[in-house]
């Protein structure tokens, strides 16, 4: 059911918009979670770590390509928005086209380096053949992850958050179903959990391409939408790569991360990724906001409201905020005794580790909140290169503090390294924000009655 989010009260629908989301980004923690608990209980420690090392390495290779296909789906919502249908389905063609040809060269290339990767990463040779397995297996399956990721993003730049939702909770069960065959019957190890969350992965994206087919006949595609038109597919670029590459700006800084928690032997990235495991579940509230800001915003630029963006920013940073401190309140006091859930051996010395991590996180969960709400709907409004500054403030920061504490062997050091990230990062947004939107109060369009003036990407593309 396709959703316009340029009338209403843009507090009720941001919410509406992102409630779907955030459970659907709850159960695709699924994947990884039931890879950690199963792997964790059945196997032991060592292949815990193994799939933790491998976190830090799927995240830069499946956010790039959730960044990239989020971000070509932008120019998909801004059609949308406008009304023009004709475009619309262009920029859908379009986006299977260039998610198909990146998708190969990733697959290829990541597949060819992963062994130097993981040596260049100090990945212990206590779980080395285990997180090689795991990973390559992860990487043979990227077009069936953005398959899905494509399909879903385009769904939801037509205003639908709700069947993206319901695909992902098949998977999700799916995924834990095939964990236990395939780690307790087969014995699989942690090559299972990955077989797991391709094959989950890939029923996915098949269920939500047959949903669509059947039931959302406007975005049937003709012969004439899959001719290339070059304009639409470079500003598909401009939005979707800049997008792309913050994810993997922001997935390098984790990698210098792990490689410095790695220095710190089996036991630490053992628990370091039991705590990033429990944090990931209470965070994805702040990525569905960011993910409802992107189609919001992208909607109302396509139509030119930019006064009820402003709106939709102060709606979602108010709903930001007043999370952010009722979780951080709750993981700080109570998010070590989740532990259990993930380990079975040493469960006091690493749920020690646990705690020192997840009190870091939370006492720094509004700065990630503004991070995802501003950076997603900024980038929504059209603009791709801008935020990805604040990428590169979030890298220096995660690797400034990760060296430093790798220098002085700190676990504690390393818990610090996200955080310190978050605040450069949102401090930049936010004057990036109010930058932008001093600059088209200066040209009036911020006054309701301006809403005919559209951005440049509009006049640009009127002709498809």
């Amino acid at each position: 059911m396709e959703r316009d989010m340029i009338i209403g009260k843009p507090s009720k629908i941001i919410l509406n918009f992102t409630i779907p989301i955030f459970i659907g980004n709850v159960f695709q923690q699924f994947y990884s979670m039931a890879d950690t608990v199963i792997v964790g209980k059945f196997v032991g420690n060592s292949a815990l770590a193994a799939v933790g090392a491998c976190g830090t390495l799927t995240f830069l290779i499946l956010g790039f390509l959730m960044g990239m296909t989020a971000g070509f789906t932008v120019v998909t919502a801004q059609h949308y928005g406008a009304g023009n249908h004709r475009a619309m389905r262009k920029s859908v063609a379009s986006a299977a086209i260039l998610s198909g040809i990146v998708s190969i060269v990733l697959t290829v290339t990541s597949m060819v380096l992963m062994r130097s990767v993981l040596h260049w990463m100090n990945t212990p040779s206590d779980m080395f053949d285990q997180a090689y397995s795991y990973i390559m297996i992860i990487c043979a399956g990227i077009v069936a992850q953005v398959m899905y990721n494509l399909l879903a993003s385009i769904l939801r730049a037509v205003g639908d958050s709700k069947r993206p939702l319901y695909f992902l909770i098949l998977a999700a069960l799916l995924n834990i179903l095939l964990d236990l065959v395939f780690i307790i019957i087969f014995h699989m190890g942690a090559a299972g959990a990955a077989y797991a969350t391709v094959i989950s992965q890939g029923i996915s994206g098949l269920a939500c391409l047959f949903y669509i087919i059947k039931s959302v006949p406007l975005l049937h595609l003709n012969k004439d939408d899959w001719k290339i038109d070059w304009n639409l597919a470079l500003w598909q670029m401009k939005i979707g790569f800049p997008m792309a590459f913050q994810y993997s700006i922001t997935a390098i800084g984790t990698i210098v991360v792990q490689s410095a928690l790695n220095a710190l032997g089996s036991v630490a990235v053992a628990g370091y990724s039991a705590a990033v495991k429990i944090e990931q579940i209470v965070t994805q509230a702040y990525v569905a906001l960011g993910t409802t800001m992107s189609t919001y915003c992208a909607q109302n630029a396509g139509a030119g409201k930019i006064s009820r963006i402003r709106q939709g920013f102060r709606s979602a940073t108010w709903m930001g905020l007043i999370y952010a401190v009722f979780t951080g309140i709750l993981i700080f006091f109570a998010g070590k005794y989740m532990t259990v859930l993930f380990v079975s051996e040493n469960v006091r010395q690493l749920m020690s580790l646990v705690d020192v991590s997840l009190r870091c996180a939370a006492v720094s969960f509004v700065f990630l909140a503004v991070v995802n709400i501003y950076r997603n709907g900024i980038q929504g409004m059209g603009y791709g290169i801008l935020p990805m500054t604040a990428g590169i403030a979030e890298l220096i920061g995660r690797c400034g503090a990760a060296l430093a504490a790798s220098h002085y062997k700190s676990f504690l050091g390393i818990c610090m390294a996200s955080p310190v990230a978050w605040i450069l990062a949102s401090i930049l947004l936010l004057g990036m924000y109010f930058r932008i939107m001093h600059q088209y109060k200066l040209k009036g369009i911020l006054k309701p009655e301006a809403k005919k003036r559209f951005p440049i990407w509009k006049k640009r593309y009127q002709h498809i």
